[in-house]
């Protein structure tokens, strides 16, 4: 008995550790994707600045046009006109579609997705045509009734994760006018095959348009998609017209309704609520007039809808982490349903482990439909199915590949190790920052400081809101005395400088700043080759630094550029100049 009562103890001793380990795991990471957040909604503004300031950067042929990346493609081409002007050639073996869609169609296009196959762009083009002619006809808000089906069911956040909508749809069946679906917006970015999940999405729209509903998400948002992935992805794998399909999808992702009613009593929208939401104001907005970006719409109304979370404090107040949308409470929550007779809201916007959560007494359920979302084994999916009755009942999965291989220890140390990579790149990006931070708690200069004072100043240079005390182990050196050594938070990285001229401050800030200049160069770059004249990237660099008050001189930078058009063809690849200022582990470089 005793031995039985002292191996109990060291399992549950165990597993809970573990526990510790994966949620504070999956804390960095949540914070880090948060913070990144910010930094886009910052730069946010930006891009409309340079629109006024830069267009004399477009080149003659494109002046009497929007200094915009991508050009909407005009109403009267239809599928005709694209059947026209776009070969496919005997050498293709992919679907070849026809118009109107059947069943036979989409089921096409999944066994093609499912074997790595593209869909040709000449059956892109025409998809998405017709896809806009659709949304086109449909409201702001959609209202369903379950009088028509058994069960609705309600799927969130899928972020280009193909392998997800493919096992929902065998686990759950393809939809039909038996088996309806509405998807929770964020279809794209992150994962490697948006794109697919799209063109599965709006086939099946086109098939059953009563049927299947599309909700918009934050990241159906053209500047969202440089950031996140979702345009390199289109330009990667439709190189030739890949610009005629981010202008359609541009206009797509303006025409998609924000918000689904159920019964009159349930309320499905991408983020959330705020106290100043108003569904007749929403259901009246002209929603396709505000494509151009998500910043431009009246106020902070569809911010709000798209971007807040809700907290279990009373209240509505900015939402400090992402930086844009509000945090809302149960009151705010009890108000708008109580105004407009409703019994629950369903949101997505917000990863959750276990795929789902349930909060404010019941009245607001999360759902999040992208399994493994940070790393493989770091979360489980789910989707809802309602009711006639309107009583949810959750259905979870998880894609697993390598993860059936891996005992519980091996998952959990996957997870951590890939968090706390993440972390010390943010650590390293923030040197400057935070050895200043250090120096203030450092008062004799002995390079150490106390546990309170090295958590202290993490926080208040990374604003993360992360267990720091915790944390520290896996991030920094105690020396003899039992003070944090505080130099050592930066001992195992370094950023990769193989441009001798790059001064060490010019460096850490193109490391910090990677993600922003590359959105803003992708605005730039409307044909995406990927090459900058080496005047353009000057004055993008100067409007930069000005509009985000970054200190660096223009000589350091003029001097760095010069020296990186290697061919001396006035020209630079930005994309191979960002991937040369990275955050680089010195011990993952000696095991190469």
């Amino acid at each position: 008995i005793r031995a039985a009562i002292l191996i109990q103890n060291w399992y549950r001793f165990t597993m809970a550790r573990l526990e510790t380990r994966r949620r504070y795991s999956l804390s960095i990471f949540q914070s880090i994707e948060y913070a990144d957040e910010q930094d886009q909604l910052q730069v946010w503004n930006l891009p409309f600045f340079l629109y006024r300031q830069l267009c004399y950067f477009q080149r003659a042929e494109a002046a009497q046009t929007k200094c915009i990346v991508s050009q909407v493609v005009d109403e009267d081409l239809c599928l005709r006109e694209f059947e026209r002007k776009i070969d496919v050639p005997d050498s293709y073996y992919g679907p070849r579609l026809s118009f109107p869609l059947t069943v036979e169609d989409a089921n096409a296009l999944l066994h093609a997705f499912r074997n790595e196959q593209l869909l040709h762009a000449r059956y892109v083009l025409q998809l998405l045509c017709e896809t806009r002619r659709v949304l086109k006809e449909m409201p702001n808000i959609t209202q369903l009734s379950t009088s028509y089906s058994k069960e609705i069911t309600v799927c969130g956040d899928l972020h280009g994760n193909l392998d997800d909508l493919l096992l929902i749809f065998y686990k759950n069946g393809l939809p039909s006018e038996q088996n309806p679906y509405v998807f929770n917006g964020d279809f794209v970015d992150r994962g490697k095959n948006s794109m697919e999940i799209l063109i599965i999405l709006f086939a099946f729209l086109l098939i059953y348009p009563n049927d299947l509903h599309l909700n918009r998400g934050n990241h159906e948002d053209y500047v969202i998609n440089l950031r996140y992935g979702f345009t390199k992805e289109v330009v990667k794998k439709y190189k030739d017209h890949g610009k005629q399909i981010l202008g359609l999808l541009q206009d797509i992702f303006s025409w998609l309704p924000l918000a689904t009613i159920i019964d009159s009593k349930v309320l499905i929208l991408h983020g959330g609520i705020s106290d100043t939401t108003d569904l007749e104001f929403l259901n009246a907005l002209e929603r396709n007039k505000v494509r151009d970006h998500i910043s431009m719409w009246g106020k902070d109304f569809i911010l709000d809808i798209l971007w807040s979370d809700p907290r279990s404090q009373n209240g509505c107040t900015p939402n400090k982490r992402r930086g844009g949308g509000c945090y809302f409470g149960p009151d705010v929550t009890a108000k708008l349903l109580e105004r407009y007779n409703l019994k629950m809201l369903i949101r997505s916007h917000e990863f959750k482990p276990e795929g789902y959560e349930i909060s404010h007494n019941g009245k607001v359920i999360t759902i999040f439909s992208a399994s493994n979302y940070y790393e493989e084994g770091s979360n489980r999916g789910a989707y809802i199915k309602l009711t006639p009755a309107l009583s949810p009942r959750f259905v979870q999965y998880q894609v697993s590949k390598q993860t059936r291989r891996q005992n519980l220890r091996q998952r959990v140390g996957t997870i951590e190790s890939s968090a706390l990579k993440s972390l010390r790149e943010k650590i390293y990006a923030h040197r400057s920052e935070l050895t200043s931070a250090f120096a203030q708690y450092d008062h004799n200069g002995t390079g150490t400081i106390p546990v309170t004072d090295w958590a202290a100043a993490m926080e208040s240079v990374l604003q993360l809101d992360l267990p720091w005390r915790m944390l520290r182990p896996q991030l920094a050196q105690m020396s003899p005395d039992g003070e944090v050594d505080f130099m050592s938070c930066f001992y195992d990285l370094k950023i990769s400088q193989p441009i001798k001229e790059a001064q060490p401050a010019l460096v850490e800030t193109l490391c910090r700043y990677r993600k922003d200049l590359e959105t803003v160069f992708n605005i730039i770059d409307k044909d995406h080759s990927g090459l900058i004249s080496l005047e353009e990237f000057g004055q993008m660099w100067k409007l930069f630094t000005s509009h985000l008050g970054i200190d660096v001189s223009d000589e350091s930078i003029d001097k760095l550029v010069l020296s990186i058009d290697y061919n001396k063809d006035g020209h630079i690849d930005f994309n191979e100049f960002l991937e040369a200022f990275h955050v680089v582990h010195r011990l993952e470089k000696k095991a190469n």
